[in-house]
């Protein structure tokens, strides 16, 4: 760690990734297919996130934090600034309008559930699964 990171922290995208290894960041178009396949054996889980907004930093600290599910959902982690076309994306395929943050359950190739804000909470999302 530099002696910069130990005085003045690390950034919020790096906390976020670097927390927990719970996420499978979500990074080409390509993955939305894999993602569409995968929910067919497993849920997943999307999370989009925006690294510039206090209120999308809170609902992931605390979704993480309650996090326990890894056996029941497969995890991917959406930075809406440096990927907003696969959110628009997202938004087109499973028919789900654009929120931030936004929690979406996928199964059987379908979004079956999505949240944003106060609403993301791992109680809520397991009430679904």
């Amino acid at each position: 760690m530099s002696i910069f990171s130990s005085i003045f922290g690390t950034s919020e995208t790096q906390k976020s990734r670097s927390k927990h290894s719970i996420w499978i960041p979500l990074e080409t178009l390509g993955q939305l297919n894999e993602i569409t396949t995968l929910s067919f054996e497993k849920p997943v889980l999307l999370f989009k996130h925006s690294t510039r907004c206090s209120i999308s930093r809170m609902a992931l600290k605390e979704f993480e934090n309650d996090f326990n599910l890894s056996s029941k959902v497969t995890p991917y982690f959406l930075d809406l600034l440096e990927h907003r076309d696969i959110s628009n994306e997202i938004a087109l395929r499973f028919g789900v309008v654009h929120q931030s943050p936004q929690l979406i359950l996928i199964r059987d190739g379908k979004a079956v559930y999505d949240t944003s804000h106060s609403g993301i909470e791992v109680a809520a999302l397991e009430k679904q699964l």
